[in-house]
């Protein structure tokens, strides 16, 4: 048994690094700050302010599965601790798991009665539930839904004599107007709704005649971009442009998902995306990432934007038009480009992929899931996901992968780096994130890959943030999650 001399030495270390761990946090360096406040709990696993701290660093990270495990050590160590369930029902709410978070948001309530805070918490929380069951209660089933498409002819909408903005002469889309349409989104001016109906009906027809793994070839002596994730940051896809040339059939992009969300220039990401796609299909390819859903733009702010922007009728459009967008894809047969990751099972193929059934939202298991929330980990094996959805796979997962489907390299993103880029799993496998000082808060620098055709070789560019209106990140976000970021 250690001495008891021991024990306080472990205690007063304990809470020294937790002192260096809350510096960590406060400059924003959550990584670091997860490490120290792991040291601290190995030097006295009984403090539960040490659980939950690192559960907020968790939550920064938006690694809600282990910032609830954490939260959860936290009230198990001291069932009377509120921050513990205050911890938990965030990052439950962060998930889109309204009900449990509000069990845990009942039990602040109770532990703090005066507290005001804690009090409009729940308040906003009760009413999120009773959203959610109300909706529920008038949803139409799956099957006999109807597409929102069908009922949308947008050539019956009239343009207004004083619009002065961008304009499609008939059913064109051109690069004159995609650029006339940035320069408008640029100063801050909206397309009319005309132009954008035209433009996302278009994008759902050209999405659908898609597969579900699209084949990409580019021929040698050509080059070929991929990005990650761009996440409403409008002003730093701009500067990728500015960087790397607008794209076009001799420069074409792969933008590899999470397009919308977090950032308040979502509609605008979305519609300059499309845009371009409707105006030369080989110049830009688009995939699926785990925010192109319903769940997920409820909650981070695509939902709020397009209704403030454009009208409702739009939401659900977009939602319908996300469900078309392909899951994954082959550059050359060399390249496997995901928005996420791998899988939970070995000896999946590029033909199971292209089998599935792509058109609906995200599953919470099963391939199409994995494809959209995985992540890769440094040890070999599979693991739990850090994040409460997919999983964590290793360097062997990923090795087995690309031989069994004679591939060279993985290219996914789904992860904000420091860098703007990681290379993992000895080099067969780079994640690359394309939103630079992330929510205007993360310091990251963002990436892009340009692969040269025939050796496909990655060439990795790095650009820092660029100044952009005072439209904080989250403005359209649901109110409640706002009180949390």
């Amino acid at each position: 048994m250690p001495s008891m001399e021991t024990e306080n030495s472990s205690i007063s270390r304990a809470e020294e690094i937790k002192v260096l761990a809350n510096e960590a946090f406060q400059a924003r360096k959550y990584a670091q700050a997860i490490d120290l406040y792991t040291q601290a709990i190995e030097l006295n696993s009984q403090n539960a302010v040490y659980w939950a701290n690192r559960a907020f660093a968790h939550i920064k990270r938006e690694e809600y599965g282990s910032a609830i495990q954490d939260a959860s050590k936290a009230v198990e160590v001291d069932p009377k601790y509120s921050k513990g369930y205050y911890r938990r029902g965030t990052a439950y709410l962060a998930m889109g798991k309204f009900k449990e978070a509000l069990k845990d948001f009942q039990q602040v309530k109770k532990l703090s009665p005066n507290d005001p805070d804690a009090a409009r918490k729940l308040k906003e929380c009760e009413k999120a539930v009773m959203k959610l069951k109300f909706e529920e209660a008038i949803s139409v089933p799956e099957s006999e839904r109807r597409s929102i498409a069908d009922s949308i002819d947008y050539h019956s909408i009239d343009v207004e004599p004083q619009y002065s903005g961008a304009r499609i002469d008939g059913d064109v889309v051109t690069l004159d107007f995609v650029k006339k349409m940035m320069d408008d989104f640029k100063n801050q001016k909206c397309i009319h709704k005309r132009y954008a109906f035209q433009i996302v009906l278009q994008m759902r027809d050209m999405l659908r005649a898609l597969p579900s793994l699209v084949d990409i070839n580019v021929p040698d002596g050509n080059h070929f971009t991929v990005c990650g994730d761009v996440h409403g940051q409008f002003y730093d896809l701009l500067n990728i442009f500015e960087l790397n040339g607008l794209p076009s059939d001799e420069n074409p992009y792969l933008f590899n998902g999470d397009f919308v969300d977090r950032g308040s220039f979502s509609l605008e990401v979305i519609l300059t995306l499309f845009a371009f796609k409707c105006m030369s299909p080989a110049a830009i390819y688009l995939a699926r990432g785990n925010h192109e859903s319903k769940s997920m733009n409820k909650i981070y702010g695509f939902e709020g934007e397009v209704k403030s922007k454009l009208s409702d009728t739009f939401v659900e459009l977009f939602a319908e038009v996300f469900c078309c967008l392909p899951l994954a894809h082959v550059i050359n047969e060399k390249v496997f480009v995901v928005h996420g990751g791998l899988f939970s099972v070995d000896g999946v193929k590029l033909s199971d992929i292209r089998a599935i059934d792509r058109f609906c939202e995200p599953p919470e298991e099963g391939l199409m899931c994995e494809l959209l929330w995985s992540d890769p980990q440094p040890n070999p094996g599979r693991g739990p996901s850090k994040r409460g959805v997919g999983l964590s796979f290793g360097g062997d997962v990923t090795k087995r992968f690309l031989q069994e489907n004679n591939l060279d390299l993985v290219v996914r993103s789904h992860e904000v780096k420091d860098e703007g880029y990681e290379i993992e799993h000895d080099g067969k496998l780079i994640t690359v994130f394309s939103a630079p000082n992330y929510c205007d808060q993360m310091g990251n620098k963002g990436a892009f890959i340009r692969f040269e055709a025939p050796d496909l070789k990655p060439n990795i560019v790095t650009f820092s943030a660029v100044p952009h209106p005072d439209v904080k990140p989250m403005a359209y976000a649901n109110n409640f999650l706002r009180m949390f970021s």
